[in-house]
């Protein structure tokens, strides 16, 4: 394709902004990624983040149906003992999350309850920005991963977001990490894979920047093919999971399993990269809640249980730990329309083959409340520093401004 045709498709398309590729901006696709393969330090861990955008209901993901509050506070939401998967006699995981009840009963999931942080604020936007840069009483511009890769060289492969967008997490003062949103540009049905990949090829004497940019495109074929793979794999056991999923969150055309099949990709190719950024949307669950919740739920066990069946196939699946968060929980009490509003702290799951899993952390009180929402038991920087320490082998007081508390199981 003549250089100039293809410059001006690039920036019409949306892979990357005139201004920014005149500027020389740096684009980055998946074959960016693959070809550190090789270059990982031995010994080297992975950690791998999934945020559940919406703010998912912890107290009908992790149930407390022993609870009388908890029935209670919810007669119609709440679900009973012989309905939740049981993980102790007062405790039991919501009946969407078989896979992770597995893994719970071969003691590679630890639950984490009562996450949050002080002073909570009910708002998406400004929740998640605490959650993502780690500062409870005034969110910055920069994230706990970000300014975890300042200190790590700087290197945009390091951290690797399959998001829409580049998260906030992964952005610190002097560097940033990587997106690669491919996933999300949208092109007519009528063109094909072959199209894609003539776009992706390179051409004679055009800049290496723009070169870059044209190879998303290549990625963006990957991941549809992909992507069709997942849902001809649900059709095949008869599941409609796809169907029922909202088109809500950050994934785009990569929903969270064809996001999750990249980074074990990723993984098992031995790249650079340490820390690998997915999520799921749709959590907002003010009315309907129980089968939305559940279908969203089983939509990550089905990808998540699936990533671990993988990698752990894999030498370099023993050296990978998943972090499930949210922005915040649900309000104790049920609403007028079958639903939960916003509330305050949830539940945090951690899985992988290091990890000793377990239920860990007090369960908050349900009677004992603050305004009617949960008071946190943990901080969420506990976890997040147990992750910088035990997975990305760094200080994690020089990426959480000084905070100095552990989890102390992990």
């Amino acid at each position: 394709m003549d250089t100039t045709t293809r410059r001006k498709f690039l920036i019409a398309s949306g892979v990357v902004g005139g201004a920014a590729l005149a500027a020389g901006a740096t684009t980055l696709a998946l074959s960016d990624i693959l070809d550190t393969a090789g270059d990982r330090p031995d010994g080297a861990k992975t950690l791998v983040v999934i945020t559940l955008y919406g703010g998912n209901d912890g107290l009908n993901t992790v149930i407390p149906y022993a609870d009388r509050a908890y029935q209670d506070a919810r007669p119609e939401l709440a679900y009973d003992g012989g309905e939740v998967l049981k993980l102790d006699d007062a405790t039991g995981l919501n009946p969407a999350l078989k896979g992770l009840h597995e893994l719970f009963g071969g003691k590679k999931l630890a639950i984490v309850r009562g996450v949050g942080y002080p002073k909570p604020d009910r708002s998406h936007f400004r929740s998640m920005d605490i959650w993502q840069t780690a500062n409870p009483e005034r969110p910055g511009n920069t994230g706990w991963i970000g300014r975890w890769l300042d200190g790590a060289g700087g290197d945009p492969r390091l951290a690797v977001s399959f998001e829409k967008v580049l998260p906030p997490l992964l952005a610190g003062e002097r560097s940033a990490g990587a997106v690669i949103g491919a996933a999300d540009v949208k092109l007519p049905k009528a063109v094909t894979a072959d199209a894609l990949a003539g776009f992706a090829a390179p051409s004679a004497g055009e800049p290496p920047l723009q070169a870059r940019a044209a190879a998303c495109f290549g990625d963006l074929a990957r991941v549809r093919e992909m992507a069709q793979q997942v849902k001809d794999a649900d059709g095949d056991d008869g599941g409609d999971d796809d169907e029922k999923v909202p088109a809500t969150g950050t994934g785009g055309l990569a929903g969270l399993q064809a996001q999750l099949d990249l980074v074990a990709q990723c993984i098992e190719a031995g790249v650079a990269t340490r820390m690998f950024s997915v999520s799921l949307g749709g959590f907002d669950t003010h009315a309907d809640e129980r089968d939305l919740q559940e279908t969203l739920l089983s939509y990550l066990d089905k990808g998540l249980t699936a990533f671990y069946r993988r990698i752990t196939a894999h030498p370099a699946g023993k050296d990978v730990v998943v972090l499930v968060y949210s922005e915040f929980g649900r309000r104790v009490r049920a609403n007028a329309s079958d639903g939960t509003d916003h509330g305050t702290a949830s539940n945090v799951f951690v899985l992988g083959e290091s990890i000793p899993g377990g239920l860990y952390g007090e369960q908050p009180s349900l009677t004992d409340l603050d305004d009617g929402d949960l008071k946190y038991t943990t901080d969420f920087r506990d976890v997040y520093a147990s992750a910088l320490d035990r997975v990305l082998q760094a200080d994690p007081q020089a990426a959480l401004q000084g905070w100095k508390g552990r989890l102390d199981w992990w």
